[in-house]
């Protein structure tokens, strides 16, 4: 996956993040369990504001949730997503939410013209992240999972 950009002074606030610094690790953990994402065999690293993961990830779609659940926390400006995958999979889009943006739209903007309605598509692919499709913020980046 690589090195992913998040804006760092907007997201999720864990305990001891501030917008110079990312969370412990074992807060940022304790955001993935959250979200019911395992961080068993995960290896985590905090450097300032860029979060280091590798391990292995049960499928590509899990490691790109756990991408996105690291990132959109405040204090976080990068991952370096070192994660592999046993199931892989093609790799979703990301896209970073911005100001009058709703998942019709972006589902417009990725899908096509007349492709709104698949904003379920994209709503489902950030599960448990999102908990309400109006629920998205300025600055949150979200998979956009290609149409199958």
């Amino acid at each position: 996956m690589g090195l992913l950009s998040f804006i760092k002074d907007v997201g999720e606030k864990i305990f001891g993040a501030s917008e110079a610094q990312a969370a412990s690790v074992d807060e940022l953990k304790k955001e993935l369990d959250k979200h019911g994402l395992n961080a068993d065999g995960l290896d985590i690293k905090v450097d300032g504001d860029k979060v280091t993961v590798s391990g292995q990830a049960a499928s590509t779609e899990e490691a790109e949730k756990i991408s996105l659940a690291l990132g959109n926390t405040v204090g976080v400006a990068q991952v370096d997503n070192q994660l592999t995958a046993k199931q892989a999979a093609p790799e979703a889009q990301m896209y970073t939410v911005k100001k009058g943006d709703n998942l019709w739209k972006i589902a417009e903007a990725h899908y096509g013209a007349g492709q709104g309605a698949k904003h379920t598509v994209i709503f489902e692919a950030n599960k448990p992240m999102l908990t309400h499709p109006d629920k998205i913020y300025p600055g949150q980046v979200l998979r956009i999972p290609p149409l199958n």
